[in-house]
């Protein structure tokens, strides 16, 4: 029997609603209701042999009827948007708690679906979990910072990474207890939904929110509202890809807004260019320097009340535009290049439901104020009078449990039990008293950290790695710690340097914007493939941005840190003034003078185990 072709508008309310509360097993039962919600457009055109399953209520308003844009054309939905089509990630619980029953890891595209509970599973490279925390601008407490401490050493490694996004991951959790850590964390009140997969991640702000004497405004509050319109809106965990969102308040400290799929900048500006200067945030998009492009100014201007619902609306056009055939192409810069800016943004106009205000750059204030590297270190005086915040390094972010108790309790003692995480892996300890500054540098010493670190260290950026990540090609936080050595023993630098070195093509710790890039790759030598690393020169951000050139590919590991010995010796000698940088330096010189320079440099080759 043919499927009815024309319904009332109840009615077909009423099939909508009835399907969603259909589980798939009832749905297949049923194939002539399955081709009767196909005439409608609620499910895409199948055979009773291949009825997928019905989604839940708000996936079927936001990424099912995306979904179904392409299979309408006849395209093929790639994996991971079969898998959100078939199961809620959600609705998973019962199956989580029988597989750690049984101690069984994930298969096949749950997997996947784990991630939306922050669960990866990084077999081969660990046959465990990696746990990826949620903290709002990366703030966190001494209470929660302990609880995490006894979590981390009950059910997992016994330590934590901060991450490049002002975040923790917990790994090494065996089969049995992804649940125990997920709900131990509940319990701490620190979440892990949506910290993974095709979410939005952690929203970053400047490390010095509502503590810098130089900030144009606090985006703490910013920071908690976009952090809890996620988690209370269903259709933002449909998104193509990850997204990411960058809150910047014009401060002394950084958080890299620019390389987001959103940034916001604080600036002082006017609406018509007379009037007197009010506090703005302009709004750039398309961030992915993975890909080869920071975010581009959109020319308009935001009070900070707005800032949210415009983030809403761009993720809204976002979900619905975005590529969910080819997970290569389906990040926010591919539909900008689609689209193009114009028309993306009045797409987002209308979902908006209000016009942009367009404002011309010359009302704006610039430049604002510079971003001081390594302002994330060391002791600085806060906007409060009499009180000061300590960065601490942490080598490639790593900290024990026991560090992280340590630190709690000199937050506690000393500061007022917050501690705030930094985009370059370090921490910040805040509302020290000028007095307990001795006693501060002290205890923080005891727990084998310290607040300072060479113009080598304070710029060094590992992600994961090999030891911890299925697709690194390269242990990079093993090797930048020996380069750092290595360098440390060979030269002494009196300007800072940005190096980093990222594992594979995904680029989590976003080799192209270092002065010195090290991307992971494996290489032939002799018989045997080993570690080793492309080279990238003269990457920046914020107002020294540029993407990194690739100098030399290839490098095996044990060449690389005489090779990049080579290059800052050449800078350090050969600047054309004292205080211009190595981006700055590099990029005056062309890929074969930078050749030639590691080629000819007197420094004697020599590897490092």
């Amino acid at each position: 029997m043919n499927a009815p072709q024309t319904f009332s508008e109840e009615q077909q309310q009423y099939l909508m609603g009835f399907a969603a509360g259909c589980d798939a097993l009832q749905t297949s039962r049923n194939p002539t209701f399955a081709s009767t919600l196909s005439a409608l457009g609620m499910l895409p055109a199948t055979t009773p042999e291949t009825v997928p399953s019905p989604l839940p209520p708000d996936a079927r308003l936001a990424h099912g009827v995306a979904q179904n844009q392409f299979l309408d054309r006849g395209l093929k939905l790639s994996s991971e948007e079969q898998a959100k089509r078939s199961k809620d990630p959600f609705q998973m619980r019962d199956a989580m708690e029988q597989a750690a029953s049984e101690a069984r890891f994930p298969k096949g595209t749950d997997v996947f679906l784990y991630k939306y509970h922050g669960l990866f599973h990084v077999a081969p490279a660990q046959n465990a979990f990696m746990c990826r925390l949620r903290f709002a601008g990366g703030m966190t407490n001494s209470h929660q910072f302990r609880g995490i401490a006894d979590i981390a050493e009950k059910f997992a490694g016994g330590y934590t990474d901060v991450t490049t996004r002002s975040n923790l991951q917990l790994r090494e959790i065996p089969a049995e207890y992804p649940l125990e850590v997920i709900d131990g964390l509940v319990e701490l009140g620190v979440i892990t939904r949506g910290s993974g997969a095709d979410n939005i991640r952690n929203i970053t702000i400047p490390p010095t929110s509502g503590i810098d004497p130089e900030e144009i405004i606090d985006t703490r509050t910013l920071a908690r509202k976009m952090n809890h319109y996620i988690l209370q809106h269903p259709e933002m965990y449909g998104l193509p890809r990850k997204f990411n969102i960058s809150f910047d308040g014009g401060g002394r400290t950084t958080t890299l807004a620019d390389t987001n799929d959103i940034g916001f900048f604080a600036v002082r500006g006017s609406l018509d260019g007379t009037s007197a200067p009010e506090i703005f945030f302009r709004m750039e998009l398309g961030g992915i320097t993975g890909h080869g492009d920071f975010a581009s100014d959109c020319g308009i201007l935001l009070r900070e009340c707005e800032c949210v619902d415009l983030a809403a609306a761009v993720l809204r056009v976002f979900l619905q535009e975005g590529d969910r055939t080819d997970r290569k192409r389906a990040r926010l810069k591919y539909v900008l290049d689609r689209l193009g800016q114009a028309e993306f943004l009045k797409l987002v106009e209308k979902s908006y439901g209000k016009p942009l205000r367009q404002v011309p750059r010359e009302y704006v204030e610039l430049p604002r104020t510079k971003a001081v590297s390594g302002a994330h270190l060391g002791f600085h005086p806060q906007a409060q009078p009499g009180l000061h915040y300590v960065g601490v390094v942490l080598p490639v972010g790593r900290l024990s449990a026991q560090q992280m108790r340590d630190l709690a309790q000199v937050a506690d003692r000393y500061g007022s039990g917050t501690i705030r995480l930094t985009v370059w892996q370090n921490l910040l300890i805040s509302d020290i008293k000028t007095d307990d500054i001795p006693a501060v540098q002290a205890a923080i010493e005891a727990t084998g950290l310290c607040t300072s670190a060479t113009n080598v260290r304070s710029g060094l950026v590992a992600c994961t790695g090999a030891a911890g990540c299925k697709f690194a090609a390269a242990h990079t936080k093993q090797h930048a710690l020996k380069l750092a050595t290595y360098l440390e023993s060979k030269i002494q630098l009196d300007l800072p340097v940005n190096i980093h070195l990222t594992g594979c093509h995904h680029s989590c710790a976003q080799h192209a914007i270092g002065d010195i890039g090290l991307l992971g790759t494996k290489v032939a030598q002799g018989e045997e493939m080993v570690e080793g690393y492309h080279l990238f020169v003269g990457g920046g951000f914020g107002d020294d941005r540029g993407i990194g050139r690739q100098l030399q590919a290839s490098i095996p590991a044990t060449e690389m840190p005489s090779i990049v010995e080579r290059l800052l010796i050449a800078w350090n000698d050969g600047r054309d003034f004292r205080e211009q940088t190595f981006a700055d330096w590099s990029r005056k010189r062309t890929l074969d003078e930078l050749t030639r320079v590691i080629a000819n440099s007197s420094v004697a080759m020599k590897e490092v185990a």
